[in-house]
């Protein structure tokens, strides 16, 4: 027979009959007046509670390796790989802080930091393939100073150094990180300024937390997981993983569709862009138009490009044509814009042109196409352009009336015996007709 307390006795059989009866309106008045602040603070500790947090950030970390994967699968973008591996190495290092907790303080503290600052090695090799940029050599600098620490005497100050050092090899490679996606003189994507501020703003949280952990007095415990730092540290990190994995998404994300975009807009063949895309940017090419600076089209057109497909297959019609889109790219100046309208047929826009400077542009490409052409596909008829041009001083009714005013000058070019530039001129429009 168990013989218990009268107090545990009396306390069991005021258990039983609160549950039985419910509450008394004295203990009703004693939960209303905030007489049972222990409840309180232990549902705030299981809140922050370490096990609890880190669990967290297994299942947030492990979820966003799984999502940046599958995003590299229908993307192939290097640089998903790298953060997916990142989020990866996070789970198991969270996973293995756990083990402090039953004793294995090497696996749970060393091993479980170093993979933190490896997730952020991960992190940085991926902003670098995004942004093509190199790294010095010095940064493996990083893999010794972490296996130095095994050399540290265990002692009152060894969770305060630990803390320090993992904290400092964190920050300096998320600040650099964030360093290399600054604009470089060209303006960002809302992704990747977002992926930059979250990396500073996590990056100088970890120099906060290296200045935190030598200051005298802090409670630094990283075998128990405690103080206040760690728990902040703990809460920042969920926090993190939710915000880089987001921005690390649509970074690449904007990537690809300014990728759709930009290969929308262009000729597949000469890279050139195509008429759609040209029609969307002579809008503000004739805003610049005037009296003081006026702007040319040159349409071009391959003569005899027919023969070339006959005699020496389709292939070699291919590269003559990106070979005369090379041509046009080289000789353009800034501020114009060029075309393939499909077939053998290109386009030119130049901005402040003057009747000589067209001139002077197009007989140098007719020059130096022919030379091409008779050396990589002879033919019986020689295969050289024909160029209609005119020169505008006031912005056009639409890019379709002033390529068919070029056109009306192709026409008077190829009936004129062909290779040759002509200008377009009211009249000719009447000769046509």
């Amino acid at each position: 027979m168990i013989l218990l307390p009268t107090a545990l006795c009396q306390g069991l059989d005021y258990n039983v009959q609160a549950t039985v009866q419910g509450p008394s309106e004295r203990d009703h008045d004693r939960i209303q007046s905030g007489l049972f602040p222990l409840t309180r603070q232990a549902n705030a500790y299981m809140a922050l509670d370490p096990p609890t947090m880190l669990t967290i950030s297994v299942a947030l970390a492990a979820a966003a390796a799984l999502y940046l994967a599958i995003e590299w699968r229908s993307v192939r973008e290097t640089s998903l790989l790298y953060w997916s591996a990142g989020f990866a190495t996070i789970t198991v290092g969270s996973t293995l802080a756990l083990l402090r907790g039953i004793g294995l303080l090497f696996i749970g503290i060393w091993f479980a930091n170093g993979l933190l600052v490896v997730a952020h090695v991960f992190f940085l090799i991926g902003v670098l393939r995004f942004t093509q940029e190199r790294l010095s050599r010095a940064w493996l600098m990083i893999v010794l100073v972490w296996f130095a620490l095994l050399l540290l005497p265990v002692g009152p100050q060894w969770s305060k150094v630990m803390l320090m050092v993992n904290s400092l090899l964190v920050a300096s490679l998320t600040l650099k990180a964030s360093f290399l996606l600054r604009p470089h003189g060209k303006s960002l994507s809302v992704g990747a300024v977002q992926l930059r501020y979250v990396l500073l703003i996590h990056g100088l949280f970890y120099v906060a937390k290296a200045a935190i952990a030598i200051t005298p007095g802090t409670l630094i415990d990283l075998a128990t997981f405690g103080g206040l730092i760690i728990q902040v540290s703990l809460v920042e990190g969920a926090m993190a993983i939710m915000l880089i994995a987001l921005s690390m998404t649509g970074t690449v994300r904007y990537r690809r569709e300014e990728r759709i975009a930009r290969l929308a807009a262009r000729d597949p063949l000469t890279a050139l862009y195509n008429r759609r895309a040209l029609e969307v940017r002579a809008g503000h090419f004739f805003k610049d138009v005037s009296p003081a600076q006026p702007g040319a089209l040159l349409l071009i057109d391959i003569d005899n490009f027919k023969l070339v497909n006959d005699l020496h297959g389709h292939i070699a019609g291919d590269r003559l044509l990106i070979a005369l889109s090379e041509m046009i790219r080289t000789a353009l100046p800034e501020r114009s814009l060029a075309a393939r309208l499909g077939g053998d047929e290109f386009v030119i826009l130049l901005s402040g042109a003057s009747s000589e400077r067209v001139m002077e542009l197009g007989s140098g490409l007719r020059e130096q196409f022919q030379q091409y052409a008779d050396k990589t596909v002879p033919t019986p008829q020689a295969v050289t352009l024909s160029i209609g041009a005119n020169v505008f001083d006031q912005p056009p009714a639409s890019l379709a009336a002033l390529i068919e005013q070029g056109d009306v000058a192709l026409y008077q070019s190829k009936r004129g015996g062909r290779d040759s530039i002509r200008f377009f001129e009211r009249a000719m429009v009447e000769l046509r007709q």
